[in-house]
């Protein structure tokens, strides 16, 4: 009988090492003086000493999440790097919406067989982005788990920590009717309404990753992959400003139709004027290949706008003010708040 052992089993421990000898420099690239600890140990450690010394009741907060199926339009295309952006943009921008600093990320990823070329180009992502943000990648875990996951295909999960002064935090109370609604620009699907695009396009539309389409502009490949938005930088210029914020949202699964409504007091609607920004060719498409409703459009994807911030009447000018300064992400003025039911109205 022949001899058994973990790699014929599927899991190859020499695979794993090497794929931590790969990232290592990437994620210390990362590091703030204040990671007390590197790749290897049990848990990770961050020493909040000096940071909380000019808070008068610091407030820790927290967001976990995935990349969902786009990974799976990852895996079709080969092409993981963004993945790794969009893990810590979408977990970042969960906690910038109540004003919190984020300082900390830890990664996971899971697969059933672990490449270390593709582990590293997924996490250089994930460091280039903790870089451009001032985050510490502190530690993670890679997974690889034969008969769970298909060939290259991967879970890819984050947990982003922050923090903020309590007499700070933004969470929509003071919403009011008579309210101004800013919108910024999404880049895409960013990584929500993966399993019904890849639907429409895979299935329906009979395309793949590789096919130029001329309403897109570039391939199916590329529309889908753009990365997540990280809306740090423009969101902080702006809460560090004069400009009275009363509430902001980071527009994920649910579109405008459930995330809106979770920053609103309950005598305040949400009025969205769908026509204030330009419409995306991506969502056109999957609209018309699909068939899909207008309303589950909006259900679904963030439809070209994937943060909204809510601010007094009179602070609005100033705010597209300061929101200019990053043309990469345009900003614009999309509704308004009005008395009513706790809820979104879409309208053109």
């Amino acid at each position: 009988m022949s001899k058994v052992d973990y790699k014929s089993a599927g899991v190859d421990i020499d695979a794993g090492n090497d794929a931590v000898q790969r990232i290592k420099d990437h994620v210390k690239g990362t590091f703030s003086p204040h990671v007390l600890t590197g790749l290897g140990s049990f848990g990770s450690m961050f020493d909040l000493s000096e940071l909380i010394a000019d808070y008068k009741h610091p407030v820790l907060i927290q967001s976990i999440d995935g990349v969902g199926t786009k990974v799976t339009v990852g895996k079709m295309a080969g092409k993981y790097y963004g993945l790794g952006i969009d893990v810590v943009s979408a977990t970042s921008n969960d906690i910038i919406v109540h004003g919190a600093t984020p300082l900390t990320f830890l990664d996971y990823v899971a697969n059933q067989k672990l490449v270390p070329e593709i582990v590293e180009e997924i996490v250089r992502g994930m460091t280039d982005t903790c870089k451009e943000n001032g985050i510490s990648l502190v530690g993670g875990e890679t997974a690889e788990m034969p008969g769970t996951y298909q060939l290259h295909e991967h879970d890819i999960v984050g947990c982003v920590t922050g923090l903020v002064e309590k007499d700070e935090l933004i969470n929509g109370s003071t919403i009011e009717p008579g309210d101004a609604i800013i919108g910024l620009a999404s880049s895409g699907l960013q990584t929500n309404g993966y399993s019904l695009a890849r639907k429409v396009f895979f299935e329906i539309g009979g395309y793949t990753t590789e096919n130029n389409i001329d309403e897109l502009g570039m391939t199916v490949g590329e529309a889908l992959l753009r990365p997540h938005v990280n809306y740090k930088r423009p969101v902080f210029e702006l809460i560090k400003s004069d400009v009275v914020v009363h509430g902001m949202a980071h527009l994920t699964g649910g579109g405008f139709i459930e995330n809106v409504p979770r920053i609103l007091p309950n005598n305040c609607r949400a009025e969205i004027d769908i026509q204030t920004w330009p419409n995306l060719p991506v969502f056109d498409l999957i609209q018309q290949i699909g068939n899909v409703e207008l309303n589950e459009m909006y259900r679904t994807f963030n439809m070209g706008i994937g943060f909204v911030i809510v601010v007094r009447d009179s602070s609005k000018a100033e705010a597209l003010k300061i929101l200019s300064k990053y043309p990469e992400i345009p900003a614009c003025e999309i509704g308004q708040i009005i008395e009513g039911p706790c809820d979104v109205h879409l309208h053109k």
